[in-house]
């Protein structure tokens, strides 16, 4: 009989065991996938818990040559096709003929997800793209095969590939051809890289019957979610989908790298030699992996379900928000973003991307300009050199006014109604941060793919380094990271300008920074957040201001997907017993039965082949007692069928078992687990170092030497308050110090260069900030007041001064600012030789409020003031604050040769545990009276609220002391 051909197309083929045990395997893989007892039919809708889990890819690396040797391979155990029947399947159809088949309005109205989103993770992803070929169709008639694999990464079913692209057709006929063989009330969640795509077309067009849309559900793929939109990724992210556990989708990446030394044999091998091939190698790839299911298991508890629960539950405990609130927040949070009005396409005007566009345009030429005119007048430029270059320079200004017209002309908010009210210098900068986040997401995106290339030849894919596509993947990283980086540090520099100029009145919530890693920026999900660009209704929603109730969030997911894990692999766990004693049930019974005489040796050495699996699959959800039990039950159950009334004639031909020490796979050698983690860890960076210029490498290259900052936050005063100083300076009276009222406007007052500050400018806005009672400061009255203070009381005490930093250096570091930057902005307080570092720090959300830290660097102690004693936002200040202690540090070893400051056991303890401040004003001035203290060697101030109009008055007579400019 002649084999049975391979059919070419989207006819999924079974390949594994062979003829005989194939349809075995399949009844135990499906046992496996389903480890419930399946009894209800569940709506597609409500799909949370699917009984079972898989997942599908392409490798279009798996290709055969059009003109190689072609014969018949005479060997029908070992190539099975499956019972499909792809002539009446629609899936069949190519992709395009898809859009003819009847659109199901009914269905469209149940997606929750806008379609701008998920055309756009269309658009990102070539897998989307039915007629992109990523490989010559003209040197190959099979353009790759592709896989449905379980979720323990075990092969299940595989199609042929015989058109370019990732045509929807391929997925659509496995999906179809598993839930032939599972049972009719069965469901199933499938990961696939484009599933929210697949899931849309499901949904629009009868493709498949009701009968299985209705119990399949899809998700993504964990590595590459961030290819998809956020909206997306709230709905199929893995890590955010209910009911996936630790499941990553990502197993076909695994199995393809095992097929790796088969790309060159199988390309010039016959057709069906091919096939021949791929199922060999599937089959031996099942049958070594169904062994190692009992190890899957212990370190799926190891480092999933214990390892980050356990990392879940802290970040959860740091949080100190309810789980029930954080639920909450998420579900306000997905509503938020899965809205229309969120996800509606940006409204960025054509004319306002040309302005924009223009306006980078005429920043590079100024500072062409103005480098052109540093060189011209360092050497002796002739008369006519400097007049042409003034004629230019007057030119490019022409052009700048030109430009600022034309953006107010673009009556931004005639277009923006909401932004009515809001500063147009804000609106201006929020749209550049909103436009220039999406280019930042593109260019990461991209990055991050090349990365993953990278990935596979460093993570163990049998994949040298150093090939041409490695090679080729290097140089695009090196011509693209640095347009991402400036990028990055751009959107940070508008960031902490908005934050400058922002008023919580305008109720717009605040861009976040994105970080300056490539590992840090993988893993933020800021960055798929697009750019708020309506002010909110009502308050700011807590999960856009407060990072704690953010990473709790995120902490809550985790810990929600690892407890789903523990259940399932429980269930997985009890399977593998039941089908242990089930399987070894009846090969007994054959091994009893007199018919099987002739096949008594392979039933005995699949046996005892059975029999060694429990000492691989006892896990501490499955005790070895109970595979104990199992083998006797299995036993007496085969003696109880057979009827036999004494040993059996197959007790004659029973082989002598050998006995196998088998290490226990919980105390094996972590040596290959540490060289990857290894890997993991510095892979990007330690590339990125090698191929990146100079000046594009990151500013904390030396953070690992390092090493992390640790701290922790007590809430109890200084040392128990026995050591606790407080100030005993008395404020002087107002009638002390009388100030002649002005006639008009104040004039500007301009205190130059002294006591290693730099110049001071008090305008007349600053000075009324002083004089009104109930006025809050701002930035330029705590420096510039913080700089008279240090003056006026060096003078007098003569105690040894204290780098007071500015209110702009903790900004600095949120929003990751250079080296350069740092430098220049903190060298003058020659901090590097100070013991006390003094920090004014400004909260903008959700009202404008100071609060202040004494930074003790011998004693490694933080001392927190804060009016109003609140207790949460110093969690994500303190980690800010030591983030800048450790910046600092590695700055000073580096330009001035300073020792580095111990980061590890820093405590942080509050100056007062309560509220000093009941009106919603004085913050500033209980800022600059701390600050004073600890100036004169104490640690808090002595005085109360009632003194702080006199103490107002007291800083506006140094402010009217400052010579006028």
């Amino acid at each position: 009989m002649p084999p049975a051909r391979h059919t070419r197309g989207a006819q999924p083929t079974s390949m594994g065991l062979g003829h005989h045990f194939h349809q075995r395997l399949l009844n135990q893989m499906a046992a496996l996938m389903n480890p419930q007892g399946l009894t209800t039919e569940i709506p597609s809708s409500n799909i949370t818990h699917a009984e079972s889990q898989a997942s599908m890819d392409i490798d279009h690396t798996a290709c055969h040559v059009d003109d190689a040797l072609s014969y018949v391979y005479d060997d029908d155990d070992h190539i099975t096709n499956a019972a499909a029947q792809p002539d009446l399947c629609p899936t069949n159809e190519p992709k395009a003929d898809l859009g003819r088949r009847r659109l199901l309005p009914n269905k469209m109205a149940n997606n929750l997800l806008p379609d701008e989103a998920i055309d756009q993770c269309e658009h990102s992803y070539e897998a989307t793209d039915g007629k992109k070929q990523k490989a010559a169709m003209d040197s190959f008639d099979d353009m790759g095969i592709m896989a449905l694999i379980c979720r323990h990464d075990i092969p299940l079913f595989f199609a042929n590939i015989d058109s370019p692209g990732e045509q929807q057709k391929y997925a659509i006929a496995l999906i179809e051809h598993l839930f032939s063989l599972l049972p009719q009330e069965a469901t199933v969640i499938t990961l696939y890289d484009v599933g929210c795509v697949l899931s849309r077309s499901l949904s629009q067009y009868d493709i498949l019957p009701s009968s299985v849309t209705s119990r399949l559900r899809f998700a993504t793929m964990a590595m590459h979610a961030y290819g998809h939109e956020w909206a997306c990724q709230l709905e199929f992210n893995p890590r955010m989908c209910i009911g996936l556990g630790l499941s990553d989708g990502e197993g076909t990446e695994r199995l393809w790298s095992r097929f790796i030394k088969l790309i060159g044999i199988q390309r010039s091998s016959s057709c069906q030699r091919r096939l021949w091939l791929i199922d060999r190698q599937a089959g031996a790839i099942g049958l070594e992996m169904r062994v190692d299911l009992g190890d899957w298991i212990k370190q799926q508890l190891k480092r999933g379900v214990n390892g980050q629960g356990a990392a879940a539950q802290e970040v959860l405990n740091n949080c100190g928000i309810e789980a029930q609130d954080l639920q909450e927040q998420w579900a306000d949070q997905k509503k938020s973003q899965l809205s229309i009005r969120a996800h509606a396409p940006a409204r960025l005007k054509k004319e306002l991307d040309v302005v924009l566009a223009l306006q980078a345009d005429l920043d590079a030429s100024d500072r062409a300009l103005q480098l052109t005119r540093t060189m011209v007048e360092k050497g002796s430029a002739a008369e006519e050199t400097l007049d042409a270059l003034e004629s230019l320079e007057r030119g490019h200004d022409r052009l700048m006014n030109k430009v600022e017209a034309l953006y107010s002309s673009l009556n931004v908010h005639d277009r923006f109604p909401e932004l009515q009210g809001v500063d147009l210098n804000f609106v201006r900068t929020l749209l550049m941060a909103c436009d220039l986040k999406i280019n930042i997401h593109k260019r990461a995106i991209g990055s991050f793919f090349e990365w993953d290339k990278l990935d596979r030849a460093v993570g163990g894919a049998n994949q040298a380094l150093g090939t041409k596509l490695h090679q080729q993947t290097c140089k695009s990283i090196a011509k693209r990271q640095p347009a991402l980086m400036i990028a990055i540090r751009k959107f940070n520099s508008y960031c902490e300008r908005l934050e400058s100029i922002f008023d919580p009145s305008w109720g717009v919530p605040l861009p976040a920074p994105l970080p300056t890693k490539l590992a840090d920026l993988r893993n933020d999900q800021t960055l798929m957040e697009d750019v708020w660009i309506t002010p909110s209704v009502g308050d700011v929603p807590h999960w856009i201001k407060d990072t704690n109730v953010r990473d709790g969030i995120q902490g809550l997911l985790k810990q929600q997907r690892c407890r789903e894990e523990q259940r399932r692999i429980g269930l997985e766990a009890d399977n593998l017993c039941r089908w242990f004693g089930t399987e070894l049930a009846a090969l007994e019974l054959a091994l009893h039965s007199p018919a099987n005489h002739t096949y008594i040796f392979p039933l005995q050495q699949q046996r005892d082949h059975i029999l060694q699996l429990q000492t691989r699959w006892v896990t501490p959800l499955a005790s070895a007692i109970r595979f104990n039990s199992s083998a006797n039950m299995a036993v007496d159950l085969a003696i109880t069928l057979s009827a036999s009334a004494g040993p059996s004639q197959a007790v004659m031909y029973r082989l002598v078992p050998t006995s196998l020490m088998l290490a226990d796979p919980s105390s094996e050698d972590n040596t290959d687990e540490h060289v990857m983690s290894a890997f993991e860890e510095v892979a990007e960076e330690a590339v990125l170092l090698d191929i990146l210029p100079d000046n594009t490498a990151s500013d904390d290259d030396d953070d690992e030497a390092m090493g992390q900052p640790e701290f922790r936050i007590i809430w109890e005063l200084p040392e128990a308050s026995a050591h606790l100083s407080i100030d005993s300076f008395m404020v002087p009276r107002p009638e002390d110090y009388i100030i002649a009222p002005a006639l008009g406007t104040p004039p500007t007052r301009l205190r130059p260069a002294q006591d290693g500050f730099p110049h001071q400018v008090f305008d007349p806005r600053d000075q009324s900030l002083l004089a009104q009672p109930t006025a809050h400061l701002n930035d330029t009255c705590i420096n510039g007041c913080a700089a008279l203070l240090h003056s006026e009381i060096l003078t007098s005490s003569h105690k040894q001064p204290c780098a007071i930093l500015s209110t702009h250096d903790l900004p600095h570091i949120r929003y990751n600012a250079s080296d350069d930057i740092l430098w220049r902005n903190t060298s003058w307080t020659s901090f590097w030789e100070r013991d006390i570092w003094i920090l004014p720090i400004h909260r903008t959300s959700p009202v404008g409020h100071w609060v202040f830290c004494a930074i003790y660097i011998s004693t490694k102690e933080l001392h927190l003031f804060d009016s109003l004693a609140e207790r949460q936002p110093w969690k994500t200040d303190v980690k800010d604050i030591m983030n800048l202690i450790a910046r600092l540090s590695s700055i000073a070893h580096q330009r001035r040769g300073s020792d580095r400051i111990d980061l590890k056991g820093w405590v942080a303890r509050p100056l007062t545990l309560n509220a000093l401040q009941t009106n919603g004003y004085d913050c500033g001035l209980w800022v600059l009276a701390t600050l004073a203290a600890v100036l004169r060697g104490a640690h808090r101030s002595g005085i109360c609220e009632e003194d702080m109009i006199a103490f107002r008055h007291y800083i506006r007579t140094l402010v009217i002391r400052v010579p006028t400019a």
